[in-house]
């Protein structure tokens, strides 16, 4: 599903580092893969490249069969329709209600507001949420915001999750809900990246891809 092939990425040709450097490695389809390593260790970089957010450098990026590291620019939006983001700010919409915000990804697809609808609530429904469906998003939690935006990202059935420290910030008891959440989604097939600092968590994973100083140091087989 998503395979890097001695992959580097320079920001600038001043930078003394690279981003990431010579990575290579595979995740296959319908799995659960962690991302571990230290703040600078690759790991946003690394997502921000599944979704065609960043270019390598050098080498290839193959998402589901396509080369994402040569993709046109028209074709971005195809591409992620096919991906659930989710990033360390949420970036909810304050003026609309949760619901709403669910909504938007289909109505920019052009679906209809009724369909939208009935599947944003599903989507509520699968993170425990649907009861607040109708709040504004600073009426809820920093947990409760988290989870309403893996909602926004499921909402469009994505075959690929990427989740960028989705726990950051929060306490024990949302940070569970939160990956319970995501673990929901990979037991129906759906290929989950999530990458975290929790020692918790990554202690319990049955695969974890360990990032230092842009190398892979473990777990890219």
């Amino acid at each position: 599903m998503i395979e890097f092939q001695s992959v580097s990425k320079k920001y600038s040709d001043s930078a003394s580092t690279l981003a990431l450097a010579d990575v290579s490695l595979n995740i296959a389809k319908g799995e659960l893969v962690y991302l571990a390593g230290p703040s600078g260790a690759g790991k946003s970089t690394l997502m921000k490249m599944v979704a065609a957010i960043e270019r390598p450098t050098s080498g290839r990026v193959i998402v589901n069969g396509q080369d994402v590291s040569r993709i046109r620019k028209a074709g971005i939006p195809f591409l992620r329709r096919n991906l659930g983001l989710i990033f360390q700010n949420q970036r909810l919409l304050n003026d609309r209600h949760i619901l709403a915000n669910v909504m938007l990804p289909l109505l920019v697809t052009g679906a209809h507001a009724a369909q939208a609808e009935q599947r944003a609530r599903a989507a509520l429904d699968k993170v425990g949420l649907l009861d607040r469906a109708l709040a504004l998003p600073m009426a809820l939690s920093g947990g409760e915001q988290q989870r309403v935006a893996i909602a926004r990202a499921i909402v469009n059935r994505p075959q690929i999750i990427l989740a960028d420290e989705p726990t950051a910030n929060l306490d024990r008891a949302a940070a569970d809900k939160v990956i319970d959440a995501l673990h929901a989604f990979h037991s129906v097939g759906v290929t989950c990246v999530i990458s975290s600092h929790d020692d918790e968590i990554l202690d319990k994973a049955a695969r974890v891809i360990r990032l230092e100083h842009g190398h892979v140091v473990g777990g890219a087989a």
